[in-house]
């Protein structure tokens, strides 16, 4: 009898020993997959999340727009984690937070079309894969010099002015307050300049450049106080604040990289050119 006993409680435990290492091995798995590995996880799992999210939420879904932001800094924490130790940069996570946001809630604005949500929601896909991995080459490039962050910080420009454009739109389709108009878009602009500017400088203060971004901001803030009273439709006057945000800002970046001449500043001016004339006869068309 005690024999059987003791047959059956090593069967037992050769079993638990069997599934705990089965269980360490799976969790291994998980943590030891590659950086870019996880990217692709996490963008998998978040256009999931959003292409799914007005059709089984509606539009209350507009709610799940705030979690999936969460949840993109949460993957872009749990694929960076082992570089954040040795140099920890709060601006990495606030591209993706605010990209995603852009998207979540721009998403509720276009037709409930099967083939444009899928349109929407691969273009989300591909944006937030790159900005993910030009978020992962700021932060190595903070610590050695690699070849490839010119092209991070394209891409993070255009993510940017995409989400920014976003971001404003549907800012102005709500139709609120003009004080509460301008107050969320001050929150909006300041940490996506701050981000922008920390490209070209990689320093690990967050506010290194406030006064210069605080500047940057209000310029914006002044031009969103006329188009509020101009009569045109919220996708005219979130197209111009992202021209006038591609201007301002693209000309940090070429000042911070002291290549700031006479022909880069002519190519700003006809940008600019440009935007005032679209505006003008779309103002017109109005």
């Amino acid at each position: 009898m005690y024999r059987k006993f003791i047959q059956i409680w090593n069967f037992i435990r050769f079993k638990r020993v069997k599934l705990t290492r089965r269980f360490l091995r799976k969790n291994n798995f998980l943590l030891e997959i590659s950086k870019r590995q996880k990217f692709i996880i996490s963008v998998i799992f978040l256009s999931s999340v959003l292409f799914l999210s007005e059709y089984l939420f509606g539009k209350s879904g507009v709610y799940i727009a705030f979690l999936i932001s969460f949840l993109t800094d949460i993957f872009l924490f749990w694929a960076v984690n082992e570089d954040l130790k040795d140099n920890f940069s709060l601006q990495i996570f606030i591209l993706p937070f605010l990209f995603s946001l852009a998207f979540g809630l721009f998403y509720f604005l276009i037709p409930a079309r099967f083939l444009t949500r899928t349109m929407t929601t691969s273009l989300y896909a591909i944006g937030l894969y790159s900005l993910l991995l030009s978020q992962n080459i700021f932060l190595v490039s903070s610590i050695r010099t690699i070849a490839l962050l010119s092209s991070a910080r394209t891409v993070s420009f255009v993510t940017t002015l995409l989400a920014y454009f976003f971001l404003s739109n549907v800012l102005f389709t709500l139709h609120l307050n003009i004080f509460v108009t301008l107050t969320v878009l001050f929150i909006l602009s300041f940490p996506l300049i701050l981000q922008s500017i920390w490209t070209y400088t990689l320093d690990n203060k967050l506010f290194s450049k406030s006064l210069w971004v605080l500047c940057i901001t209000i310029c914006l803030i002044e031009i969103a106080l006329v188009l509020w009273f101009w009569p045109v439709i919220p996708t005219i006057i979130a197209l111009f604040l992202t021209g006038f945000f591609y201007i301002v800002v693209g000309l940090s970046h070429v000042w911070l990289e002291r290549r700031l001449f006479r022909n880069v500043m002519w190519e700003y001016i006809w940008v600019a050119v440009v935007v005032f004339i679209i505006f003008i006869f779309f103002a017109f068309r109005s």
